[in-house]
């Protein structure tokens, strides 16, 4: 018998409450239902992650995150560099969801295994069409748990 899949928790990472808000209404009119988390820098999603593998048993439930990679604190791309070093969180799935456009960044990004870099050129269209994919992305990909 395969195991019981388990729902997984978007995590919105991003210092800008705009974006946040915008987020959360596009998850919301798309009818994506997930829980949803929001960090305001790298730091506080890497305590919230680790909090969680914590909290199940030593083993990170499922998990999307949304990363911004301009914050203050911990960055976007440290905070990839320190999820990549931590053996409970290296698998994270992680999206990108960024205002740069900085071919280094990209480069730096997928160098650390993110599962898409998505800029916000149009913030409306480009938001609820990458919020749609992540939301069909949870339901058909069978995450780790």
């Amino acid at each position: 018998m395969a195991p019981k899949a388990t729902t997984a928790t978007f995590l919105l990472v991003d210092d800008d409450d705009v974006s946040i808000m915008a987020m959360q209404r596009a998850l919301k009119k798309l009818k994506i239902v997930n829980p949803t988390l929001v960090a305001k820098n790298g730091q506080e999603a890497f305590d919230i992650l680790q909090e969680a593998v914590k909290n199940n048993g030593g083993v990170l439930p499922p998990f999307i995150v949304t990363l911004d990679l301009n914050m203050p604190r911990m960055n976007g791309l440290e905070f990839l560099e320190a999820v990549r070093a931590d053996d409970a969180l290296s698998r994270l799935v992680i999206f990108v969801f960024t205002t740069s456009d900085v071919t280094r960044d990209i480069q730096l990004a997928y160098s650390r295994n993110v599962a898409g870099y998505l800029i916000k050129e149009n913030p409306g269209e480009t938001l609820s069409k990458a919020l749609e994919m992540l939301g069909s992305y949870a339901r058909i990909v069978e995450l780790p748990s």
